[in-house]
C-alpha cells in the first residue's frame, strides 16, 4: 500500500482553501458556531439552514421540530468543513469544545453516555452536503464500540450476537474509511482493505457453510472481530482505535476528507456540484435495526421515483444496518404489497410483517411530502419494534416521473406552475425521447435475463465488467453496459460513461439504481439469476456464458435483457407523452426567449418543429456535401474549388445550384412561419478536396487536365491552420461568384414558395466576420441579387434579414460597429470558445480530463460556456450591439444552446433565442422558462 501525505490529501481541496482561509481566521476570532443540536425540544437548526447543515443535517433539525422519532445528535457544519481545509486538515479552534458540550446534551436525551462501560451511547458519522450526493461520501457506524463498552452493551440489551456483529461492521467501515481512504494509502493491486475483510467474511461464512451473514453466530463474529483487527495492522500498519473518542474524532475527520475524495470530486463535476460548498457532519445517536428479528431497516421514497406513481414505495431487511439496503449487498424486500413486481413477488413485505410500525410509517411520509411539498426520500430503522426516522430528503426521480409528480402536485393543489417547472431537472425531458426496443422486435424476442427497472430507456452494448474498462472503451467510440455483482460509489466514472448499468444484486434504492435514474442512464438491479465473475470478464446466465464484448440489449423500463443487439428506436406517442406535452405547454407559457434548432435538411427541420422548435438557427449549406445523396454535389464542389478562372467557377456553380436550391427549400418549407437562417458556406475548402489517386483521376478527366495537374491544385490549397485559413466570409471577398448563386438559392427559394402561398422568413448569416467591411461586401452582392429575384418574380417584397455569425473576438469588440450593417448577431460559441481560449476543440481531448481533474477548469468550455471570458464578451457584443441597433436580434447557434446552464446566461445577457440539436430544443424550452422564473423572483 502507498500513502499519501495529510499534505497530498488535504491538498485536493486547494480552491477550498484559499477561499475558506479568511472566513477561518474570523471563526477563531467570532467564536463562530459550527455545532448545532438536533433531537427533542432543543432543536437548534431546520429546514432553510441546508445551505450549513447540509440537507441531512437540515431536516433531521426540521423533523425534530415536527416532533418525529428521531434519535438525538448534532450536526457539524459546512462552514467547519471548511475551515478544516484551509488550516490544512485541522479542526478549527473551539470545534472540539462545542462538540463535547453537544454531545453531553446528546447523553443528556438519551439516557446513555458516551464510551460508558455500563450504559453506553454509539454514534453514527454522515456526510451531508447542500444536494445529494448518493454514497458518494463516508460514513461510518457504530462508532463508540471497544473492549471497555461491548460488556456493557451486551449486559444492557443481553444480545450478545447483535453486540458482535455491530463491532465487526465498524471495524470493517472504521478500517475502510477512517485508516485506509482519509489517510490517502492507495493499495498497490487495487484490493483495498474493505475488499480484504469482505473475503475474509465470505471465506469465513463458506467455512462455516453459512448462506447469509444473519447464520453466523456470536462466537463466530467474535471470532472474525478479532481476526480482522490483527488482519489491518498487518495490511495498513496501525492498530484498530479502541479508545471511542479517537474513533469518533476519527470519523469527523473521515467524512470532511471524504468530500475531496476521488468518486465525489468526480460527481461533483458531472453534476456541476461547486467545490467550495463543503459538506456538514451529522453525529448521531445509534439505533440498530440489526438486533433481532423485531428490528430492522430500510429506505423509502414518499412516491414511486422511477413512475411517478402516488405509492408508497420502498425496500426493508429484517436483522440489518442500513448500509446493507443502499449497498446492495443483500436484495431488499417490498414495503408493501401494492408496489410488489414479479421479481420480488414471494417476499415479504414490512405491511404484512410489522402492519403497525408500516402503518406508523405510512403516516409519516403523508405528513412529510405534505409539510415539503414535494417526493421524500426517507431512511428508517426499526429497533425492537420502535421507529426511528434517520433521514428525509428531496428524493432523486427518472424524468418520466419527475413531469408525473409535478403534475399530480400540481393538480392536488400542493404546487402551482412555477413550482412544477422548477421540478423538473431540464435534462430530464430528453428521457422522453430515449429510445426503445422496436415494440414488435421485442414482442417476439426471448428475454435472456429479468431484473428490476431501475432507470429509463433501453441501451444496446458490449459488456464490460469494470468501470476503468468502460471509461477506455468509452474513450475508444465503443457503446459498453457496465455489468456488476453490485455497483459501489467508485464506479460513478463508469456508470457515467457507460449506456447502461445492469447489477446481480440491489434493489431500487441502491447505490446504482440512485444514481442512474438521477441520471437517466438504463439501468437494472437485482438481476440475481446472473453470475458474475468479473476477474475472468465473464456473465452467466443458467447454461448460458457471455464474455466480456458479447452484445446485450436492456429495457430498463421493464427489467428484461436480450442477448445480441435489437434494434433501439424513438418512442412512440403514449400517455407518458401527453404528460410531457403538457408540461412543455405550461414550460412555454412561462418561457419568453426563443428556442431553436440547428437543422440541414428538411427531415431534421420537421423533427425540430416537432420538439417545438421555433424556427431554425443555424442551417449550414455544406451539408449537401455530406451523407445521403453527396456524392454528385461533393464531385461538383471539388470541381468548382479546382477552377482557375471565373468563369470556369460559374458554370459549375450553376451546375450545383439545384442541389443547394433544393435543401434550402425543403427546410423552409417545413419551417412554414418560422425563420431559417442559412449559414453560408463557411469550412476550408481543403476539406472537401479528394486525397485518393481515384478521386484525382476523376476530377482530372471532369477539368480536362492532368492529374499531375491537379495533384498541384489541390497540394496548393493546403493550409498550416485551416481553421483559421481560407473560409467563411472569406471566400466571398475571393470568389464573390460563390456568394452569389447561395444567395440566389435562398432568394429563389424564398420566391417559390411564397409564390404557393407558404409564410417564409429567410435569414442570411455571414460566418466568420472579423470586420464590418467584409460583412458590407457581403451585403452589396447579397442586395443586388435580392433585387434581381424579387423583379423576376414579380414580389412586391420578400421579407429577409443579413446578419452575422459572431466567433471571432474582434468582431465581439467591435460589435457597434458591425450592428450597423448586421440586422442580427448569433454567437458560433463553439469557434468563439476556440480562439478566446486558444484551445483546439478537435484536440482538446489530450488534456482536457487533466484540466478538469486539477480544477484548473471548472467545466469544459466547450460544453457550457464560459462565463467569465466567452460571456463577457457575448455580454459587451450584445450590448454595444443593441446601443447602435436596438431591435437587433441576439442568439448562439453551438452546442451551448441546449446547456441549461448556458441557456440561463443567455436570458440573464438578453439574447432573443439560442439554438441547439433537435433533441436538445425540450431541454432548452425548459432551462429557459426555468430562467425566466427564477429572474421573476429575484
Amino acid at each position: 500500500m502507498a500513502k499519501k501525505s495529510e499534505k497530498d490529501v488535504v491538498g485536493k481541496a486547494t480552491e477550498v482553501t484559499v477561499k475558506a482561509t479568511e472566513k477561518a481566521d474570523k471563526g477563531k476570532a467570532a467564536g463562530e458556531k459550527y455545532v448545532f443540536l438536533f433531537g427533542g425540544e432543543g432543536t437548534e437548526g431546520d429546514a432553510s439552514m441546508k445551505n450549513s447543515l447540509g440537507g441531512k443535517g437540515a431536516n433531521l433539525a426540521e423533523m425534530s421540530r415536527l416532533g418525529l422519532p428521531v434519535p438525538a445528535g448534532f450536526t457539524i457544519t459546512t462552514e467547519c468543513c471548511n475551515a478544516y481545509f484551509a488550516l490544512g486538515g485541522q479542526f478549527p479552534e473551539g470545534l472540539k469544545k462545542q462538540v463535547m458540550t453537544a454531545l453531553a446534551e446528546v447523553e443528556r436525551l438519551m439516557g446513555r453516555k458516551y464510551g460508558d462501560a455500563e450504559n453506553p451511547l454509539l454514534v453514527s458519522c454522515r456526510s451531508g452536503a447542500r444536494q445529494s450526493m448518493p454514497g458518494m461520501m463516508d460514513t461510518v457506524l457504530n462508532i463508540g464500540l471497544s473492549t471497555t463498552t461491548i460488556p456493557g452493551l451486551i449486559a444492557k440489551t443481553n444480545n450478545e450476537r447483535f453486540v458482535w456483529d455491530s463491532y465487526r461492521r465498524l471495524i470493517m467501515m472504521y478500517a475502510d474509511v477512517v485508516m485506509e481512504k482519509a489517510e490517502g494509502i492507495e493499495p498497490y493491486d487495487g484490493k483495498g482493505i474493505r475488499r480484504i475483510l469482505d473475503e475474509m467474511l465470505d471465506q469465513y461464512k463458506y467455512i462455516k457453510d453459512c448462506k447469509a451473514d444473519t447464520d453466523l453466530t456470536a462466537e463466530d463474529l467474535k471470532t472474525l472481530a478479532h481476526a480482522f483487527k490483527r488482519r489491518i495492522k498487518e495490511v495498513l500498519g496501525t492498530e484498530f482505535p479502541d479508545d471511542p473518542m479517537q474513533q469518533l474524532w476519527g470519523g469527523i475527520g473521515a467524512v470532511f476528507k471524504s468530500w475531496v475524495g476521488k468518486k465525489a470530486v468526480s460527481y461533483r463535476r458531472i453534476e456541476g456540484i461547486p467545490e467550495n460548498w463543503g459538506t456538514a457532519v451529522n453525529v448521531q445517536t445509534m439505533v440498530f435495526g440489526n438486533m433481532g428479528d423485531s428490528s430492522a431497516t430500510g429506505v423509502a421514497f414518499t412516491r414511486n421515483p422511477a413512475t411517478g406513481q402516488n405509492l408508497f414505495f420502498g425496500e426493508w431487511l429484517l436483522n440489518a444496518q442500513g448500509e446493507d439496503v443502499v449497498a446492495g449487498i443483500r436484495t431488499p424486500s417490498p414495503l408493501n404489497n401494492a408496489t410488489k413486481t414479479d421479481q420480488n413477488r414471494d417476499m415479504k413485505s414490512m405491511e404484512d410483517m410489522m402492519p403497525a410500525t408500516y402503518k406508523e410509517l405510512d403516516a409519516i411520509r403523508l405528513r412529510l411530502e405534505k409539510h415539503y411539498r414535494d417526493m421524500q426520500d426517507i431512511e428508517f430503522t426499526v429497533e425492537e419494534g420502535k421507529l426511528y426516522m434517520l433521514q428525509c430528503r428531496t428524493g432523486k426521480r427518472g424524468g418520466k416521473a419527475a413531469v408525473t409528480m409535478a403534475l399530480d402536485m400540481l393538480d392536488d393543489g400542493l404546487i402551482n406552475e412555477t413550482d412544477a417547472v422548477l421540478r423538473v431537472n431540464p435534462n430530464q425531458v430528453m428521457e422522453f425521447l430515449l429510445p426503445i426496443i422496436e415494440p414488435k422486435l421485442e414482442a417476439k424476442s426471448q428475454w435472456l435475463l429479468k431484473g428490476l427497472p431501475a432507470g429509463p430507456g433501453s441501451a444496446c452494448g458490449e459488456i464490460v465488467f469494470t468501470s476503468a474498462d468502460v471509461v477506455r472503451a468509452t474513450r475508444m467510440g465503443k457503446k459498453v453496459i457496465l455489468v456488476r455483482e453490485e455497483t459501489n460509489p467508485e464506479d460513478v466514472e463508469g456508470m457515467r460513461d457507460a449506456v447502461g448499468v445492469l447489477t446481480a444484486r440491489g434493489g431500487m434504492t441502491s447505490h446504482a439504481a440512485l444514481v442512474a435514474r438521477g441520471w437517466g442512464k438504463s439501468c437494472i438491479v437485482g438481476a440475481s439469476e446472473m453470475q458474475v465473475d468479473a476477474p475472468n470478464k465473464t456473465l452467466k446466465v443458467g447454461d448460458k456464458t457471455l464474455r466480456e464484448g458479447a452484445l446485450i440489449t436492456m429495457n430498463g423500463s421493464a427489467g428484461t435483457v436480450y442477448e445480441g443487439a435489437l434494434r433501439l428506436v424513438e418512442p412512440t406517442a403514449g400517455e407518458d407523452y401527453a404528460e410531457f406535452l403538457r408540461f412543455m405547454s405550461i414550460v412555454d407559457k412561462l418561457r419568453t426567449m426563443g428556442v431553436r434548432a440547428n437543422a440541414d435538411t428538411a427531415v431534421d427541420a420537421r423533427k425540430a418543429r416537432s420538439f417545438g422548435a421555433e424556427g431554425i438557427g443555424l442551417f449550414r449549406m455544406e451539408h449537401m456535401f455530406y451523407g445521403e445523396g453527396s456524392a454528385k454535389p461533393l464531385f461538383l464542389l471539388r470541381k468548382m474549388i479546382l477552377c482557375i478562372t471565373v468563369a470556369d467557377r460559374v458554370a459549375v456553380l450553376k451546375e450545383l445550384f439545384p442541389y443547394m436550391k433544393n435543401d434550402i427549400k425543403g427546410t423552409m418549407e417545413a419551417m412554414d412561419e418560422f425563420p431559417v437562417t442559412i449559414r453560408l458556406l463557411d469550412p476550408p475548402l481543403h476539406e472537401f478536396l479528394p486525397h485518393s489517386q481515384l478521386g484525382r483521376l476523376e476530377l482530372s478527366k471532369a477539368l480536362g487536365i492532368a492529374e499531375d495537374e491537379v495533384r498541384k491544385r489541390v497540394d496548393a490549397l493546403q493550409e498550416n491552420n485551416p481553421m483559421m485559413g481560407h473560409r467563411g466570409v472569406r471566400l466571398s471577398v475571393t470568389y464573390p461568384e460563390m456568394t452569389e448563386y447561395q444567395a440566389r438559392a435562398i432568394f429563389e427559394s424564398a420566391a417559390e414558395l411564397i409564390r404557393d402561398g407558404k409564410k417564409v422568413i429567410p435569414e442570411i448569416m455571414v460566418p466568420i466576420t472579423c470586420d464590418v467591411r467584409e460583412l458590407r461586401h457581403t451585403k452589396e452582392i447579397v442586395e443586388r441579387v435580392y433585387a434581381e429575384v424579387v423583379r423576376r418574380f414579380d414580389l412586391k417584397k420578400l421579407k429577409y434579414k443579413l446578419g452575422t455569425m459572431i466567433e471571432i473576438p474582434r468582431a465581439a469588440l467591435l460589435a457597434d460597429q458591425m450592428a450597423a450593417d448586421a440586422e442580427f448577431f448569433s454567437f458560433g460559441t463553439n469557434d468563439l470558445t476556440q480562439l478566446t481560449f486558444g484551445f483546439s476543440r478537435d484536440d482538446i481531448g489530450s488534456f482536457m480530463s487533466a484540466y478538469l481533474d486539477q480544477r484548473i477548469l471548472a467545466a469544459d468550455p466547450f460544453q457550457t460556456i464560459d462565463q467569465s471570458g466567452v460571456g463577457a464578451l457575448i455580454e459587451m457584443a450584445t450590448l454595444k450591439g443593441r446601443a447602435v441597433r436596438p431591435d437587433l436580434k441576439v442568439g448562439i447557434c453551438g452546442e451551448q444552446g441546449g446547456d441549461p446552464a448556458s441557456v440561463e446566461f443567455c436570458y440573464k445577457t438578453g439574447l432573443t433565442y439560442v439554438s441547439c440539436s433537435a433533441f436538445r430544443v425540450p431541454v432548452a424550452r425548459v432551462a429557459a422558462a426555468q430562467a425566466a422564473i427564477k429572474a421573476a423572483k429575484q
